[in-house]
């Protein structure tokens, strides 16, 4: 029996299409393979056909996504074409799941841009969280550190230039850029583990920059997967999953829950505050 490749509409009119992100990186849907009919074919394959309402696929890619029954997932597979600065590169190759190909600086020279943040981003360390950002800093801190990035960027930059003039490798004389220098790849992966990068990178916690690119993407996939997508945000982003310490706090002092009798359960320092965020989403 012939089977005709699964084209989506909505993928169609968007590939190719530039979504700005940051002051001078963007992403880039340049190709994809099937959409939320897809899932539902590949977890009805023993049927030999998929459902046939589109009511049964919603419920099916539900209790999928409810069960993790990821296999299905992976039946749909994204390429973007990604322009972000290095330090978030090399952040986002943390997920090793996808298929990568980088924009190389041994063969070519690097563009003369660079990430500057607002100065509303430039904020102190958390204290709280030991590798993300805190308050706001004052406006004449901001600005001196803002001042000090460029600055940074425009003697990076010429004395590449300077250096690249004089022959030496390029290989060699890349290393003198700073991580704000933008970068480029093509990143392919299939749903299952772009929704898991988007579930970490949308996280409040994620850094800022990275966090951009994630929710530009969830906003792309949102269209072309929507039932997937409907899921995911129920299950995965709304939903609160519980360890087996909190269900018993839980049942041995409710939903009201005292510093005092926090200290008294098995749970961590780190147990503790992570358990009264999840609190928090049923008040």
């Amino acid at each position: 029996m012939e089977t005709k490749r699964l084209v989506v509409p909505v993928a169609e009119e968007i590939l190719g299409r530039e979504y700005s992100v940051l002051n001078k990186g963007f992403i880039r849907l340049v190709d994809y393979m099937g959409g939320d009919e897809s899932i539902v074919q590949a977890a009805r394959v023993a049927y030999g056909k998929g459902t046939k309402k589109v009511s049964e696929g919603r419920g099916l890619i539900r209790n999928l996504m409810r069960n993790e029954h990821t296999s299905p997932f992976e039946m749909v597979e994204f390429k973007w074409h990604c322009k972000m600065p290095i330090f978030v590169a090399r952040q986002w190759i943390r997920h090793r799941t996808a298929n990568v190909n980088e924009y190389s600086m041994r063969y070519s020279q690097p563009r003369d841009e660079f990430y500057i943040p607002a100065l509303e981003r430039v904020k102190f360390q958390s204290s709280s969280n030991k590798q993300g950002s805190g308050e706001e800093v004052p406006k004449d801190l901001a600005l001196e550190f803002v001042d000090w990035v460029i600055n940074t960027d425009d003697d990076s930059m010429k004395k590449y230039k300077k250096f690249s003039d004089e022959n030496i490798a390029r290989e060699l004389v890349r290393i003198g850029l700073p991580l704000n220098t933008y970068t480029e790849w093509y990143w392919k992966c299939d749903l299952h583990n772009t929704l898991h990068f988007l579930k970490l990178r949308m996280a409040p916690e994620a850094q800022y920059e990275i966090r951009e690119y994630a929710n530009a993407m969830a906003g792309i996939i949102k269209q072309i997967v929507p039932l997937t997508y409907e899921a995911f945000d129920d299950y995965v982003l709304g939903g609160v999953r519980l360890s087996k310490q909190e269900i018993e706090t839980m049942k041995k002092y409710g939903m009201k829950i005292s510093a005092n009798e926090l200290e008294e359960s098995n749970l961590s320092g780190g147990e503790q505050k992570e358990f009264l965020e999840k609190l928090k989403k049923f008040e």
